[in-house]
């Protein structure tokens, strides 16, 4: 039972291996794509496409992908770094997308235009998924330190103070909720920036929660046991096979006794 389990979990980590491999070329084709379909317009600016927070963060995880896709095909266990990068880029991609979404769905009543083409489909919304998914059925090792958050705040609030100081040098703002022009005033600005980062510290929270009790595998190991329990048999324990009983020699007649 135990070579089994051993050859099932090899397997599964070399298709995640290919499965990230895919994910980082396919990240990368969307990422020129985007490229691309960004000089469509007479506005575009190379240096700024680089300054969203989404090509940043897909741009680390393609990285990430190969980097673990690598590990997964060649080791048999994960090193120590490897948990903290994951958490931290399926962070970054998870809130990537929520908050492109909503952005997306705001963009009518702010008064801007915000196309959604095949490679922004694929940036915001499908590798995000993947890496989910990843994240929740890899075989490997999920447990993350608590101090993974100070990475996962601390990167957009960098960026954030960044585009604040750039904002007025070049006249262009990645997100309209830092643009003055476009919020309110302060208490606006505060606002969205605020939830914006509590997202950030909500998604790492609960994939380092995740991690630590493995609620899935608790799931799937209590279906097992319940299927194991229907058929009869428990795991670890073979059932009782029953001998036949062997046959007495009939008695014989003896002489009478005197």
């Amino acid at each position: 039972m135990t070579y089994r389990s051993d050859a099932a979990t090899r397997a599964r980590r070399r298709t995640f291996g290919v499965l990230r491999l895919l994910a980082a070329v396919t990240g990368v084709i969307a990422l020129v794509a985007r490229f691309e379909y960004g000089l469509g317009f007479s506005a575009f600016a190379s240096a700024n496409f680089f300054a969203y927070l989404t090509v940043q963060s897909n741009m680390v995880a393609v990285v990430a992908n190969v980097a673990c896709g690598v590990v997964a095909l060649r080791r048999a266990s994960d090193p120590w770094w490897m948990p903290g990068l994951r958490a931290a880029v399926t962070s970054f991609l998870l809130v990537a997308g929520i908050v492109f979404a909503l952005l997306a769905s705001q963009a009518a009543e702010r008064g801007y235009r915000l196309d959604v083409p095949w490679s922004d489909q694929i940036l915001h919304y499908w590798l995000p998924a993947y890496l989910l998914l990843d994240w929740l059925f890899a075989p490997g090792e999920r447990r993350v330190s608590w101090r993974i958050m100070a990475v996962v705040v601390g990167y957009p609030v960098g960026w954030g103070l960044v585009t604040l100081v750039r904002g007025p040098l070049v006249g262009w703002y990645p997100y309209f909720f830092l643009d003055p022009a476009q919020v309110s005033g302060f208490g606006e600005f505060a606002l969205f920036s605020l939830a914006a980062l509590a997202l950030f510290a909500l998604i790492a929270a609960l994939l380092i929660l995740e991690g630590r009790f493995h609620p899935l595998r608790r799931l799937e190991s209590a279906i097992g046991m319940l299927r194991l329990s229907r058929a009869g048999t428990a795991p670890g324990t073979r059932p009782r096979r029953r001998w036949p009983r062997p046959r007495r020699a009939p008695r014989t007649a003896g002489p009478p006794r005197r």
